[in-house]
């Protein structure tokens, strides 16, 4: 059996993707999608576990990321972002989300309303703004209460 290269454990490590190895019989060479013998299909948040470690492994200076923790419970989308600082230093990172915790964490946030930018600022300008992320974010922080 060969040992496993250490970027990939490293990227399985800092995207919580290690914690589905014990379900898999043949651990690091599990094959993945039920389009495979003996392959094994995963949830959406494991699936996204994969994602985030593959993008752990690139040394791609632009990422784009497009609900990276939508299928995340809350635990598991803190432990991520409490990873991802990392991952995106020195890198360019384009996150597109509908969660304010994740998009809190921005330098720059972008509304968009049908395809057209209306605001754009850091959260707190936004939310000094009053426009319609403001009205969101009280919304969701409403829910909170």
């Amino acid at each position: 059996s060969r040992a496993v290269p250490v970027p990939i454990v490293t990227a399985a490590e800092k995207s919580l993707a290690a914690s589905l190895l014990p379900g898999f019989s043949e651990g690091y060479r599990q094959m993945l999608g039920r389009r495979f013998d003996r392959g094994v299909d995963l949830s959406g948040g494991e699936w996204q576990k994969i994602a985030l470690a593959r993008a752990y492994i690139r040394d791609a200076q632009v990422l784009i990321l497009d609900e990276p923790t939508a299928s995340l419970d809350a635990r598991a989308e803190y432990e991520v972002f409490l990873r991802f600082s990392h991952l995106v230093a020195g890198r360019m990172a384009v996150i597109i989300s509908h969660r304010f915790s994740t998009v809190r964490m921005a330098d720059r946030i972008v509304v968009l309303q049908h395809g057209t930018v209306i605001e754009d600022g850091t959260h707190h300008e936004l939310v000094v703004q009053g426009g319609l992320y403001a009205t969101l974010f009280a919304l969701q922080a409403e829910g909170y209460r």
